[in-house]
């Protein structure tokens, strides 16, 4: 592990808004979000492989009266979101550092009020298909935490996922169905816009969209 690295680990460890293993919290949160981190009844947001957190920040500003967590398996990416959430002094914002298979030992059932994917690795190859976030498999673990008619949101610029997903939830019980493969040029961005009506992209995103690529966006209840 480089320098960077152990100092970024160590600084996540001792950041208050940062959930991961070696913290006692790490252990027993599950069903306690409200009352031991939050100290508050407000819904809870996941945003899934948040890498540098720049959803789960800027829905927080947007939406202050929710609560919101970004979980990822890469401890300086959420060192980032951390640091940003620190520097703005957010008190609705959280970190989670595990594999997102693990969500039902860190969520207790009903204890989240909404998804989002931003992004996240399409597995393109078939083998692959169960470890898409939008897989029955992961629909499945999320109705495990989730509330009833808990919305999920799906931004990818792959068309594989969205016409991928798309085909999931037709034998999904699901409900309120929208979609877009061309998120800037729809109604739906109105979703994707921060507190200043400007649209929240991932550093990723940015690439994708001077490369010229669609970006196609999913949201519905699952039930």
């Amino acid at each position: 592990m480089s320098r960077n690295k152990l100092q970024r680990f160590e600084e996540n460890q001792q950041n208050h808004r940062v959930i991961q293993a070696g913290k006692p919290i790490y252990t027993n949160i599950k069903g306690k979000w409200h009352s031991e981190f939050f100290k508050n009844n407000h819904p809870i947001v996941l945003e899934l492989a948040c890498g540098r957190g720049e959803y789960t920040i800027g829905l927080a500003q947007k939406y202050p009266e929710k609560n919101f967590i970004g979980i990822d398996l890469k401890g300086a990416r959420i060192w980032k979101g951390a640091s940003i959430a620190d520097q703005l002094q957010l008190p609705n914002v959280g970190f989670l550092r595990t594999i997102i298979e693990n969500l039902d030992q860190f969520f207790a059932k009903e204890e989240v009020a909404e998804i989002w994917l931003i992004h996240p690795d399409p597995q393109p190859k078939l083998r692959d298909a169960k470890r898409r976030l939008t897989s029955p498999r992961f629909l499945e673990l999320y109705r495990q935490i989730g509330q009833p008619a808990m919305w999920i949101h799906l931004k990818t610029d792959s068309d594989l996922l969205y016409e991928y997903t798309l085909e999931v939830v037709k034998n999904e019980q699901i409900s309120d169905l929208q979609h877009t493969n061309s998120l800037y040029q729809s109604p739906l961005l109105a979703d994707h816009l921060d507190i200043h009506q400007h649209p929240i992209k991932t550093k990723y995103e940015n690439h994708f969209t001077e490369k010229g690529h669609s970006i196609h966006y999913i949201k519905f209840r699952l039930m």
